[in-house]
């Protein structure tokens, strides 16, 4: 019996030591993907950076609306590398029944575009993530991208610097590359945050006014 509590003691040693370092209030939104792959490797992406949730818009209704049922398939279990049994994933069936969602618990969105879509635009590197106290970062679909409608309803729109003849990525490479820069900027914020509070000192609340970025 003891060996076989030791794989649970592991798992709870690991999920206390990496609590102090997960990004609070951040969400991933992937908007109308087509290939389960693609969801499988974002929530992997999510999960190692230390995001809080996936959001998933999926019209088509490929996912299931029970997490428990999502953590036990085993094509994104498979795809994720497990991540999916430790990362919160909800699905819904629109892109303004994501955003009443998200507006309803105050976070702010951003969007992700290699292309400037007429809205507020940064490259990645130039964006401060802490600006808003709740934060949803959207990647669109990977055939059509991002949709007209999230970059309407989103406060910027954010874009990483490309220099090779070709100017998009996947939504695996690009949801890596954006959330690490973002949950980087988080933890270094919440970080700060701590340690002004240990010390008895009024932290530096976060800004309310986000810098647009990629």
């Amino acid at each position: 019996m003891e060996e076989l509590a030791q794989p649970k003691k592991s798992v709870r040693v690991r999920a206390n030591a990496i609590k102090p370092f997960r990004c609070k209030n951040v969400i991933a939104v992937i908007e109308n993907p087509i290939d389960v792959k693609n969801i499988g490797t974002v929530i992997r992406n999510v999960n190692a950076f230390g995001i809080e949730k996936v959001y998933v818009v999926d019209p088509r209704r490929a996912l299931s609306d029970d997490w428990q049922d999502l953590r036990n398939d085993r094509a994104h279990s498979k795809v994720s590398a497990s991540a999916v049994k430790w990362t919160f994933v909800k699905r819904f069936d629109s892109t303004d029944e994501c955003f009443d969602h998200l507006e309803d618990a105050n976070f702010k969105s951003i969007v992700t575009s290699p292309h400037v879509k007429g809205k507020a635009s940064v490259f990645l590197d130039e964006g401060d993530y802490t600006a808003h106290p709740k934060l949803a970062v959207w990647f669109g679909s990977e055939t059509t991208g991002i949709s007209e409608r999230a970059i309407e309803r989103s406060e910027m729109c954010v874009s990483i610097p490309m220099f090779g003849m070709i100017e998009s990525l996947n939504i695996g490479t690009s949801s890596g590359i954006v959330l690490y820069e973002v949950s980087k900027q988080r933890r270094a914020y919440q970080s700060t945050y701590a340690q002004r509070k240990r010390r008895g000192e009024r932290p530096t609340p976060l800004p309310i006014v986000l810098v647009a970025s990629e």
